[in-house]
């Protein structure tokens, strides 16, 4: 199940995955040995092929008997991700977007979406970062978090556990709770709860006013996390 999940981040419906997995796996394959390994009905294994050939998963094999083969899962995905910049580009240059579109308040569900917008947050990064995270959660950006620091931005981490990365501010707080926190180049913010569900909801916004709030709301969190700490260490 999990592999045709990944399979339709490459536009591929479901049967079309499970379907160019038997081709992956058993090799050059006609339309009734495929229904015979999937258990797929022969009239919709057929039209599954074709939009696998359609959309570049698979070649047809000439012979006495048409046979596909699975495209190599690298060469599948070189194509996809050439097409896809190739898209991008176009877009950009083309596509005018409305003014302020982040101004206001938007909520993003799901904790893929979420981390999607974590990643994208880290990559728009350009001076600094505040971020506050369960530890727990912190291990799957370190790589981004360490790029940052290489490229002389600022990174500063409030988490609830001894997170070691140098070059970054850490802060440890009693965080109890499943909040996220982000805020970039005093911009933008991304915040909510973040427990790796699909309930989960988090707001981001660009509205000025509101990042202010936040940005002051970090900056005395932090403070009394100094106080904290310099009266535990007397």
């Amino acid at each position: 199940m999990q592999m045709i999940d990944k399979l339709t981040l490459f536009g591929l419906t479901r049967q079309e995955a499970t379907i160019y997995i038997s081709l992956f796996q058993n090799g050059a394959s006609n339309g009734y040995e495929v229904a015979k390994a999937t258990g797929i009905s022969r009239s919709n294994v057929y039209n599954a092929l074709a939009g696998l050939v359609e959309k570049g998963a698979a070649y047809l094999k000439e012979e006495a008997s048409s046979k596909y083969i699975a495209v190599p899962i690298e060469e599948f995905y070189n194509n996809k991700l050439r097409a896809m910049t190739e898209a991008k580009e176009f877009l950009l240059k083309n596509l005018i977007p409305a003014k302020d579109a982040t101004a206001g308040y938007i909520t993003i569900d799901g904790c893929v979406h979420i981390k999607d917008k974590m990643f994208n947050m880290l990559d728009q990064a350009e001076k600094r970062i505040y971020i506050s995270l369960p530890f727990q959660y912190l291990e799957e950006i370190r790589n981004k978090l360490e790029n940052l620091i290489d490229n002389r931005i600022k990174v500063v981490v409030i988490t609830n556990e001894d997170f070691k990365m140098p070059g970054a501010e850490v802060y440890l707080a009693d965080k109890k709770d499943k909040q996220i926190r982000f805020i970039i180049d005093s911009t933008y913010v991304l915040t909510g709860e973040f427990s790796e569900s699909d309930y989960d909801t988090c707001l981001y916004s660009g509205q000025k006013n509101f990042v202010n709030v936040f940005k002051e709301a970090l900056r005395n969190e932090i403070k009394l996390i100094e106080l904290g700490r310099n009266s535990d260490e007397k």
